[in-house]
């Protein structure tokens, strides 16, 4: 019997945990939507979201961490759908696919999820600090690469697949959230195809002269 209260204790917790983690990350994405990143603070964030400074800093270090944390999952989720790829695929290829699919499984984050990436972007200070995060992303990104690679490709090609992947990942991203107010899942997909399509195919192009 105390196990079993011992473990519903814990679920309890848990459940707790993640209910406060997510009421701070709502109310700094809703503060951060109407006011701008740099125009709100820790204490105006945790008074939204009725919790103390003290629990804010127990989740997040920083205001901003409480938003830039809901992109992490992206990366790991790629990575994680990218090993299950079939191994003699195409790494360009594979990654594309596997893009596709953590976009099909996070379509259902809805209207926060886009709020979300549009508050990154919009904000210099997010910006700034997802991109410092990206090297930390391609490193992990270029190792699970490496695991598919043959001993004769060059050193520096994991690492350029990851660079070139993410870096057409964030392009046709930013495209997508050019499109309408609401643009769709099926948008995406279509930008990512065409911007890994290009990858594959190669970048190099003659000069068209006029």
């Amino acid at each position: 019997m105390d196990d079993l209260t011992s473990k519903g204790t814990i679920g309890r917790r848990a459940r707790k945990k993640m209910a406060t983690r997510r009421a701070i990350q709502e109310a700094a994405l809703h503060l951060f939507a109407q006011h701008g990143v740099e125009n709100v603070t820790v204490e105006e964030i945790a008074d939204r979201a009725d919790v103390g400074l003290r629990t804010f800093f127990n989740y997040f270090p920083t205001k901003e961490d409480a938003v830039l944390a809901s992109t992490a999952p992206g990366i790991d989720s790629l990575i994680a759908e990218f090993q299950e790829r079939p191994p003699d695929e195409p790494v360009i290829t594979a990654l594309c696919e596997a893009a596709i699919r953590v976009i099909k499984l996070e379509a259902t984050g809805g209207h926060d999820h886009l709020t979300a990436m549009r508050v990154v972007r919009n904000s210099p200070t997010l910006v700034s600090r997802q991109m410092a995060m990206q090297s930390t992303y391609e490193a992990t990104l270029a190792e699970v690469i490496a695991t598919r690679t043959t001993p004769d490709e060059p050193a520096i090609y994991p690492q350029l697949c990851a660079a070139a992947a993410l870096a057409a990942l964030r392009l046709a991203l930013h495209r997508w959230l050019d499109t309408d107010e609401t643009p769709s899942s099926d948008g995406l997909r279509h930008e990512v195809t065409t911007s890994f399509a290009l990858l594959a195919e190669g970048l190099d192009r003659p000069v068209q002269r006029h």
